[in-house]
């Protein structure tokens, strides 16, 4: 079991600490993108491992134990991880793979309680005051969480297990990696107070700058300072959301379920582009990819958004709301290539994305046909396609008459960094 980081062992917040009352959990998987791709690839096992990061625009995803030691990061760019850990195996992200595993472990949450709230992939509040009287108490439930992921999935969690989910949380960060973190309900202050302020959520740098400007280092000087001091470095809103949780209070309940705003993707160009061909392309793949996320989610949306980022990192956005709801990339990309040509941003790009926003359940969202579209058509297309990807690898069938514009020279098109954006 992993050591807890920022506070001693000896210190009566292992998990063996009293849990009475503490029915909120943290479970955070550890490394997740790294430790799926090593799952797959156990001759990796040991070695540093970054996803993501390749080309000179890439964005690292995740990074393994291994190569944190170094100081790669997630969202650091790809050439200074290189620089940091050039020995490091670099792997290109597979949102499906992390998809499926995801899917795998909150089904063994959803097994110990239907209280379960995922904010990521790879995170999720347990709400297990209903499981206590069948299955122990909530340490010995976390501890048999952690023995499922681990042997069920051959992945590693770290869990908080605390009376709110703030402090849950906290716990699960500092049990990292691959460790069991107990907050006992009547010494919430004593663990809370030694921290950063920066441990507070809605802390960021700027925050913390303002709060260092004040004398305020920990979070026990927030919780000791004047509120009017807070409200003029912070404002209302700020200040009385952190003085609530310097004091230990977070009376937010674990909702079970919190439907996704908006599924999208987006690619970054390696070398800006101006080539109708090439944006169109990638624009059809983000389609595309879109709507395969938004069916295998169960959901349709609405909404329809194009976003391009130019050369000199001005993001312009786009958006139209469509008659009926959609989850086919056929709509999806003539409506993002239309938005496209409305824009005309005249300008080298850097960036495109297409998101679909004001999401449904797919079965409940009426299907209008198009004019002159068949009943059996790109809908039922697209599903056959899934199936196909599904057996025998994505990729197998691109609706290549999409593609067509007037002929112009022909131009390679650059290698792209896909990302997935989904909310």
């Amino acid at each position: 079991m992993g050591r807890s980081q920022g506070l001693p062992r000896g210190g009566g917040f292992g998990p063996d600490s009293d849990d009475t009352g503490c029915t909120i959990l943290h479970v955070d998987m550890d490394a997740f993108y790294a430790t799926v791709e090593v799952r797959r690839r156990p001759e990796l096992r040991g070695k540093p491992v970054i996803v993501g990061g390749a080309g000179p625009r890439g964005v690292v995803s995740a990074a393994s134990y291994e190569a944190r030691k170094y100081g790669v990061r997630s969202a650091m760019p790809g050439a200074r991880a290189r620089r940091l850990c050039p020995h490091a195996v670099f792997l290109p992200p597979d949102f499906d793979a992390y998809a499926a595993a995801s899917r795998a472990v909150m089904a063994i949450f959803r097994d110990v309680t239907p209280l379960v709230e995922p904010l990521s992939m790879d995170e999720a509040f347990l709400d297990v005051a209903g499981a206590v009287r069948l299955l122990g108490r909530p340490a010995e439930i976390a501890a048999g969480i952690r023995r499922r992921v681990s042997e069920e999935e051959r992945l590693t969690c770290s869990v908080g297990v605390a009376p709110t989910k703030f402090i849950a949380k906290l716990g699960s960060t500092r049990a990292k990696p691959n460790g069991l973190e107990v907050v006992p309900a009547d010494r919430v202050l004593e663990y809370l107070h030694p921290l950063p302020v920066d441990a507070l959520w809605g802390v960021g740098e700027k925050s913390a700058e303002a709060l260092h400007r004040l004398g305020l280092r920990t979070v026990g000087d927030v919780a000791a300072a004047p509120l009017g001091l807070l409200r003029r470095a912070l404002g209302e809103a700020a200040a009385v959301h952190l003085r609530e949780l310097s004091a230990g209070r977070d009376p937010r309940p674990v909702v079970p379920h919190q439907p996704e705003k908006s599924i999208g993707a987006e690619t970054t160009f390696d070398v800006d582009v101006d080539d109708p061909r090439v944006i169109r392309e990638a624009l059809l793949a983000m389609s595309e990819k879109t709507a395969g996320r938004l069916r295998r989610a169960g959901q349709a949306g609405r909404t329809v958004t194009l976003k391009v980022r130019l050369s000199d990192f001005r993001t312009l956005n786009r958006s139209r709301t469509l008659g009926a709801a959609t989850d086919v990339g056929r709509e999806i990309f003539q409506t993002a290539w239309a938005l496209f040509e409305i824009l005309q941003p005249g300008e080298r790009i850097r960036l495109v994305g297409v998101r679909v926003d004001g999401l449904a359940l797919a079965d409940d969202a009426p299907h209008q046909l198009s004019l002159g579209e068949r009943e059996t058509g790109w809908r039922e297309a697209e599903r056959a396609a899934d199936a196909l990807a599904a057996r025998f690898g994505a990729g197998v069938i691109r609706p290549a008459s999409l593609l067509k514009l007037p002929e112009r020279p022909a131009a390679g098109p650059p290698s792209r960094i896909d990302h997935d954006n989904t909310r």
